[in-house]
């Protein structure tokens, strides 16, 4: 699997998180989507797969949700992950207004998933879905980096966040797919 074009352009990165912290202002403040004043344009026109981070200023996450393919414009997904990630994430309480100004936004677009063999998985570069039966998990490719997982590792807890054993992902049945992601993040120095 080869990694993919990175689909946004340096200034459509810094577009992207604007969008993305706006979004999630605006709802957590008036209770409302926010809606695009415009079409998007170049790579945040394209229909990628992507998924919002939040974090605290001492990087500890705050929610993290996404999709994996997109159907629709990239700028549009982001809105609505932005809201999802710091209102839906199940793992945590909604964001409160007061904790609005120190969030750090990351924002991961994904290429399309494609079949890997276990043993070309590289950490770091590829993110990983697996599924089987009615179990899949997720796991994008900077949590192999921040964990310092090796390969069988990262397959391994991939599985586990598809709530299947590890070691699931040489059992026949069990799909391994993997992406790469262009992965942008605030500087949670600008935020302190």
């Amino acid at each position: 699997m080869t990694q993919g074009a990175a689909p946004l352009t340096p200034e459509e990165c810094s577009r992207a998180l604007e969008l993305a912290r706006a979004s999630l202002d605006h709802y957590v403040r008036t209770g409302m989507l926010l809606k695009p004043r415009q079409p998007f344009t170049g790579g945040l026109a394209l229909p990628c797969g992507a998924f919002v981070s939040l974090h605290t200023q001492g990087g500890e996450l705050r929610g993290c949700i996404g999709h994996m393919e997109g159907e629709g414009p990239l700028g549009e997904l982001i809105l609505e992950l932005a809201v999802a990630a710091g209102t839906r994430d199940s793992r945590f309480e909604p964001v409160t207004e007061s904790e609005l100004p120190d969030l750090v936004y990351e924002i991961s677009v994904l290429t399309p998933m494609q079949p890997i063999d276990p043993a070309d998985v590289t950490p770091g570069v590829h993110g990983l879905y697996i599924r089987r039966g009615r179990h899949g998990g997720v796991l994008l490719p900077q949590v192999a980096t921040e964990w310092g997982w090796d390969r069988e590792t990262f397959l391994d807890q991939t599985c586990r966040k598809a709530g299947l054993p590890p070691g699931a992902w040489r059992e026949p049945g069990t799909e391994v797919l993997a992406f790469t992601a262009q992965v942008v993040s605030e500087d949670p120095s600008r935020r302190a």
